[in-house]
Formats: C-alpha cells, structure tokens, sequence
C-alpha cells in the first residue's frame, strides 16, 4: 500500500495525503479524518528513505568500534544504540579493527551512507589518520568520542580520568602496604599511556625509587596469565599489580593462583574498566571505575543536542573511581 493507493481510495492528492502523514496543517478536518482513517486500516507505514532522501536527513547514527570483542566497549554501543532508538533513530555499528586503514575505510563508509552523526568509542581513535579521514570524509558531520578527542570543528569529546584513578590504585596497592609494584599493559592507545603516566607519577610522590616495572601483553586471558608468571619469576618481590584491563586482570589473578601466591596478602592486583570481568572472577577483582556506560549516555545527550543546533562543550572530564573487591 503506497501513498498513492491511500490517496486513490480517499479520493484526494496524494500531496493531501502527504500533509496529514507529515502533520502538516491545510487539510480540512473531515478529509483528514478519513485519511487517516485509512492509513490505520492498511497500517500504513512511511518509507523512511525515501523521506530522509526528501529532506536531506536518514536518522542515521554511525557508531565505531576498534574491537567489538571487547565487552567494555559493546556496553558502551549498546548505551549508545538505546538511547537513540529512543528518539526514532537507526544505528549502524562498525568493528574497524586497530589499524588505522581501516579506521579511515569505515569513516568513509559512515560518509557515504549518509548519517546524521558519528560516535566513536575508544581513545584507539584518537590518532592523526583519524583526524584525516574526519577532515576529508565528513568535515561537517558531528562526531562524539568516547574518552577521546580530537580538535576539531565537529568534534567533542568526553574523557574518563584514568590518569589520576591510576594513581588512586597505586595509593589503595600503598596504603594496604604494597610498595613493590608493577603496570601490566595491553597496547598504548592515548588512554593507556595517560594510565601509565597515573603510575609512574604515584610511584614517585609515594617516594618508590627506581624505574617503574612496565610489561606488555596481548589482550587476552593467556597473555596475561604467561606475562604474569614471566613477571613474578623475574621479579619475585613483586607485591602489587595494575592491569591496564580487567581482561589481563582475570588472566594474571589466575596465575597467581596457579603460583600458589596468597591474594591479597602475598600480592594484591587491579584492574581498569570495571567490568564483567572484574565481577565474576575469583576472587572478585578491584577494578577502576572509568565510567563508560555514563560517558556513552553522556555522548548521545551531546550529539542529539549537536543535531538539533545547541551548543555543546568541546570536552567534558568525568572522574573515575575505585571499586574495592577481593583482589586487594
């Protein structure tokens, strides 16, 4: 049933139709009534590309993601894609792995199908080629990042202070009198190295002298449980560890279980994101609360105010916090 068939049967134009299903005013109240009358008897439902193609608008959201694995980053999409459908809008949710290829391919592609605004979530976005692929593919599209920012016209960020919550961490590891510690990290976005820099610059105001003990790993519980255990061996005086994701965290704890190393007395650890993770590990695992399901909520509110002409902040910092468990 098109709007031609309702306006056929109803006897009128089809741009009479097209008023009443706009809620345009100029139809007299009897034809209106008849018209939609009609619309509810055939269940008339509008073709909405059809109407964003008419006024230039698809009510579109683009949502990136670098790595949809990782479940702190689907919650936060998921917050994101809630809270929009909410106002009548569609989201399109990308995974654009972690090369900046294919970051700049993805952001071409929210270009091309048309969409209204972009979120991206992650500080894994916040490197010049991202800053590029914006500039060249939609210079004019408003874009939200999630704990990340760029300095640019139609950009706004909103940031969790993980570099301070870092150095929350250290002194909770501190006060439980944990002095030898380590920072096991999963790859050096911005957000991570702001984490790492949290940890050296604690260690130092705590008076902990010597270089700060840092190992890589993959993002996986295997890589956390073999780095682990590579840690410990080379370092037994290790009493505290800050994994830069509660993923490592729950690889890690269960290697130190494996080591036969008492929690938290023998050695106390941590996570960041608080997450799934941190709560149905055992032992349960204290974690930084970096807020994500608020800023994501907080980056829909900004772009639907950026969507309808209000004026938002360029970046907005929201304070992270300790979430004490077992692990310490």
């Amino acid at each position: 049933m098109t709007i031609y068939d309702i306006a056929k049967e109803a006897g009128v134009s089809a741009s009479t139709v097209s008023r009443v299903v706009n809620g345009k005013p100029g139809v007299h109240p009897l034809t209106k009534e008849k018209i939609v009358g009609l619309l509810e008897k055939y269940n008339y439902s509008p073709d909405e590309t059809a109407r964003g193609l008419i006024k230039q608008k698809n009510r579109l959201i683009g949502i990136l993601v670098a790595d949809i694995r990782n479940v702190h980053y689907t919650d936060g999409a998921y917050t994101v894609e809630k809270e929009f459908a909410k106002l009548g809008y569609c989201c399109i949710i990308f995974n654009t792995g972690s090369e900046s290829e294919e970051k700049t391919e993805y952001i071409q592609i929210l270009s091309q199908r048309r969409v209204e605004g972009v979120v991206m979530i992650g500080s894994t976005f916040q490197t010049k080629e991202v800053e590029e692929a914006i500039r060249r593919f939609m210079p004019k599209i408003p874009v939200i990042m999630v704990n990340g920012y760029l300095e640019m016209p139609n950009v706004r960020g909103v940031l969790a202070d993980e570099r301070s919550g870092v150095s929350a961490l250290v002194k909770l590891l501190v006060e439980k009198g944990h002095r030898r510690l380590a920072f096991v990290n999963n790859c050096y976005t911005p957000s991570n190295r702001l984490k790492i820099q949290g940890f050296e610059e604690e260690l130092a105001r705590q008076g902990i002298e010597g270089p700060a003990l840092i190992y890589d790993a993959e993002t996986t519980i295997e890589s956390a449980y073999d780095v682990t255990r590579r840690l410990m061996q080379e370092h037994p005086q290790t009493d505290g560890i800050i994994y830069s994701v509660d993923l490592l965290a729950s690889g890690g704890g269960r290697a130190l279980l494996d080591m036969n190393c008492s929690v938290p007395d023998q050695v106390a650890y941590t996570g960041i994101d608080n997450s799934i993770y941190a709560e149905f590990s055992t032992p349960k695992i204290t974690s930084l609360d970096n807020k994500l399901p608020e800023l994501s909520l907080m980056a829909s509110r900004f772009l639907v105010d950026l969507l309808e002409g209000r004026n938002v902040t360029e970046k907005m910092m929201v304070f992270s916090s300790v979430v004490e468990r077992e692990t310490t």
